[in-house]
């Protein structure tokens, strides 16, 4: 029995064919697995599953019972309580009235089988964001969908939410439940898929069962070529930090018990769990924020009293963790959204930045909404670039994207803290971590709990660091 097919499905935009002739299906009990690089068609070929989209051509049946759908881009509304979220346009009513009750004891019912306790009357824009994406996920569940869509799912959460999520997804399985599964953490989907689909360009290239693939083979299928034939990973020491490591500090922090401090060229890595107090963190120093206690400078200056437009002048800026919430404009071009943050004067260098941050899209005044995720986070860092910041913050830079996007950020990085940029990044991923920092510093339930410098980091050390959960 087939829950869900796509047959032979075309999607058409203004100058892009986005998929081509697509055959994909969906069945009871099986994890499909859906990977592609940015720009594949994967977020396309969803929508269309959804019926959030209608193709251009072809067609896409359906199986009685719900279709939902959870979205990496969070569909959530902030000023709404999480029960509201979760059962909006399909309120619980008793009498003619909306029985709020009922709706917060279910609300509390698909919390518990997330082992999570997150209240129902709680407002969703006071969660962070790895909540928040827990209940988008408890949004689907509680629809009691046939087919389940999971757009990069596990994004925002701990490695001890994600071990939740592979739970709940195989009692799902067992249930009869089809999943189609979206990540670009490869070895998450050898781990939970059963079947495996790679989109490339808008066309299936390969299909296999998970069992029988590998990275290498996914890279390979995504891309076009072998893993071994990639590019090497570059330094991931910039040429400037050994310079810089002597040097007096260009940037210094104290937000109550923190102390933080980076040179000219050098790039920290802040590692944490979900609940850590990165985001907060890097709010803070960004002015949005304002704790007591908080003493902030930039090559001697001190910032702590500054707005948010006087700390970007001053030269530091900040890329936020949520592009969609935070970061893009969706009205604007991708022209219009790299040009935000910087004099009219200086709009002249739009292309130019584009061209260096390889930012692929079809021109500069085409819909920011049409890029890719990981093009939209270069966007989003192109603007602040443009601001020519003396300090970077970046806050999970590459969530949310695919290997080759991620590789790219990563040498962005390393081309800034050459030039001098004191880059500070915070992410969730040891391998990101460790790939990327000249300089790691564990944080821990709002506190500093340990710094290595990168030589002398082990994952075992970053974990212990963090009290022991991966």
């Amino acid at each position: 029995m087939t829950l869900l097919a796509a047959r032979a499905v075309c999607k058409q935009f203004p100058g892009t064919l986005a998929l081509d002739r697509v055959d994909f299906q969906v069945e009871p009990g099986r994890v499909h697995v859906l990977v592609g690089e940015n720009g594949a068609g994967k977020s396309t070929l969803m929508r269309i599953l959804a019926g959030v989209d209608k193709p251009t051509s072809g067609r896409v049946d359906a199986a009685s019972g719900a279709i939902a759908m959870i979205y990496q881009e969070l569909n959530l509304l902030p000023n709404m309580s999480v029960a509201d979220n979760i059962f909006l346009g399909r309120e619980r009513t008793r009498r003619g009235f909306v029985d709020r009750r009922a709706e917060e004891r279910e609300t509390a019912d698909v919390m518990a089988r997330l082992e999570q306790r997150i209240a129902p009357r709680t407002l969703v824009g006071d969660l962070p964001l790895g909540q928040q994406q827990i209940v988008e996920i408890a949004k689907a569940l509680a629809r009691d969908a046939r087919v389940l869509i999971m757009d990069e799912p596990t994004s925002a959460l701990s490695a001890a939410e994600i071990a939740v999520l592979f739970r709940l997804i195989r009692d799902l399985q067992s249930r009869g439940v089809g999943i189609v599964y979206v990540s670009h953490r490869l070895e998450e989907l050898l781990t939970i898929g059963d079947t495996i689909t790679v989109l490339r360009d808008g066309r299936v290239v390969a299909e296999t069962e998970v069992a029988q693939a590998s990275v290498a083979w996914i890279v390979e299928a995504m891309t076009g070529r072998a893993a071994m034939d990639r590019p090497p990973a570059a330094s991931p020491v910039p040429q400037a930090t050994a310079k810089s490591r002597e040097a007096a500090p260009k940037f210094q922090a104290t937000v109550g018990p923190i102390a933080i401090s980076a040179a000219a060229g050098e790039i920290v890595g802040f590692y944490g769990l979900m609940g850590a107090g990165r985001t907060e963190l890097f709010e803070t120093l960004i002015g949005l924020r304002r704790p007591d206690r908080t003493r902030i400078s930039l090559a001697g200056r001190a910032l702590e009293t500054l707005d948010i437009p006087e700390r970007l002048r001053a030269g530091l800026a900040m890329v936020p963790e949520d592009r969609k919430a935070a970061g893009i404009v969706p009205t604007l071009s991708v022209r219009e959204n790299m040009t935000l943050a910087s004099p009219a004067r200086d709009h002249r260098r739009a292309p130019q930045l584009a061209e260096e941050l390889q930012i692929r899209c079809a021109g500069l005044d085409i819909p920011i909404t049409s890029l890719s995720g990981g093009n939209q986070q270069k966007v989003l860092l192109s603007r602040f670039l443009m601001a020519s910041p003396q300090v970077l913050l970046l806050d999970d830079p590459t969530r949310g994207v695919d290997v080759a996007a991620r590789a790219e950020i990563h040498e962005i990085v390393r081309a800034l803290a050459r030039r001098g940029i004191a880059v500070l990044f915070a992410s969730s991923e040891l391998e990101e971590v460790l790939a990327l920092a000249t300089r790691i510093v564990v944080m821990a339930r709002g506190r500093v709990t340990a710094q290595f410098p990168r030589a002398e980091a082990t994952a075992e050390s970053l974990v212990a660091a963090c009290g022991g959960a991966a």
